[in-house]
């Protein structure tokens, strides 16, 4: 797998207001970039579990703890032909 480098500069500030390291800040944005990809469809739990540096299983999780279905239902009819199905 290649890996691509990006640079973000964040002001010492902030960090000292976080009172977090530069790896915890890394981290947390990682986690929270792929939960809000994930959250708008730009990619899979697989995808954003890897890009968080999780297992798929703790990334599901992640996204129960903060209120994030896996079950992305945009439309009602299509929801209820799945449970007709089921």
């Amino acid at each position: 797998m290649k890996i691509t480098t990006l640079k973000v500069d964040v002001p010492t500030e902030i960090l000292l207001a976080l009172r977090e390291n530069e790896n915890q800040l890394i981290s947390y944005m990682k986690k929270y970039t792929a939960l809000n990809l994930f959250k708008n469809q730009k990619l899979s739990i697989g995808q954003s579990a890897q890009l968080a540096e999780m297992t798929e299983e703790d990334f599901i999780y992640f996204l129960g703890e903060n209120k994030i279905s896996i079950f992305q239902y945009l439309d009602e009819n299509l929801l209820r032909d799945e449970i007709k199905n089921a």
